[in-house]
């Protein structure tokens, strides 16, 4: 009946009956390398945000996530949002999660 298909056998107990301690060993090198290059820069870049968000003050130029340039004309400090005027005119309210960076004063007059 086994025309087509080899039958299986057992294999000799020449092959090595390792322990748990190599699978250890690689699951500690890829625990590692998960943490330095995954876990730790993260970790760094939302440590980095925070602070950014924590010191914007009025008169700051500021960039948000969406792209916007403007200048924060009020802080809410109970509050999560900031005023941001866009040019004289125009003023909206974002999140302070929201600004991506704090540009350097006269950003908005050169552009």
């Amino acid at each position: 009946m086994s025309l087509f298909i080899s039958n299986a056998y057992a294999q000799s107990s020449g092959a090595p009956q390792g322990g748990g301690y190599e699978m250890l060993i690689m699951l500690g090198v890829f625990g590692l390398i998960f943490y330095f290059l995954l876990y730790r820069p993260q970790a760094k870049r939302v440590k980095e945000h925070k602070n950014l968000v924590s010191s914007l003050s009025k008169g700051d130029e500021v960039l948000t996530q969406g792209g916007l340039v403007g200048r924060i004309i009020k802080v809410a400090e109970d509050k999560d949002f900031i005023e941001i005027a866009l040019n004289d005119t125009s003023n909206i309210v974002v999140q302070k999660s929201s600004v991506t960076a704090v540009l350097p004063k006269g950003t908005m007059k050169s552009i």
